[in-house]
């Protein structure tokens, strides 16, 4: 039986790249923020200024990541929501394939609250916590949800101030969750060695070599 693929389960604030990260790494990768409930869900928690709270653990459905997850790991395969973050609710879906690949990716805003389910479910985890300077990620998520007019200007730029102020919070409970903090050249660096190391392991010996056990066996 073959060995279920190594997860990298990458975890950061909101705009610290982490999608840019598995990217960047050529790996198959299930994007965590795609299962977000959609808005008119029932129990979905809000702000003190009324809107959605999107940073909320309650607005997602782990119990689906969970199963797509699995899925994707032992199947090869899985169709994931399609979430469209201006309309706040699934469009549609799309498929992830593995493609034989001995490793993959699960990114998301929620990956710190999602490890301890990967650990129950006793699935090989590497923990990347992505820790970048927090005037640097607000920069970065500001440009990014303007430019996706992903929410409205002053939206944006109170939650990400809000989040800013989070950020050293959400670090600390990332490391005693079990993350490693890592810039993001190191975790890139990281991420390809080990798909190395596994790509080189899952690799059958060419045809007409044996191993050292058979050749000493034989002797």
């Amino acid at each position: 039986m073959s060995t279920p693929a190594h997860l990298f389960l990458i975890a950061g604030p909101s705009g610290s790249g982490k999608s840019r990260l598995m990217h960047a790494s050529g790996l198959p990768c299930l994007r965590l923020d795609d299962y977000y409930y959609d808005a008119d869900h029932p129990g979905m928690p809000t702000t003190s200024l009324g809107i959605t709270d999107w940073d909320d653990p309650l607005s997602w459905d782990a119990e689906a990541a969970m199963a797509g997850l699995t899925e994707l790991i032992h199947t090869g395969h899985t169709d994931a929501p399609d979430y469209s973050i201006s309309l706040s609710r699934r469009v549609g879906t799309h498929p992830v394939d593995l493609h034989g690949s001995s490793c993959l990716g699960a990114e998301g805003i929620f990956a710190i609250e999602f490890l301890q389910r990967c650990r129950d479910a006793g699935l090989a985890t590497e923990a990347i916590y992505l820790d970048r300077p927090a005037a640097l990620v607000y920069l970065l998520r500001l440009r990014r949800d303007l430019a996706g007019k992903r929410k409205p200007a002053h939206i944006a730029i109170r939650r990400g101030w809000a989040l800013a102020k989070a950020q050293a919070g959400l670090r600390r409970r990332a490391l005693a969750a079990g993350f490693t903090p890592m810039r993001m050249r190191a975790a890139l660096a990281r991420v390809a060695t080990i798909a190395a190391t596994r790509r080189a392991d899952s690799t059958p010996p060419a045809p007409g070599r044996t191993s050292n056990t058979t050749t000493n066996s034989a002797a």
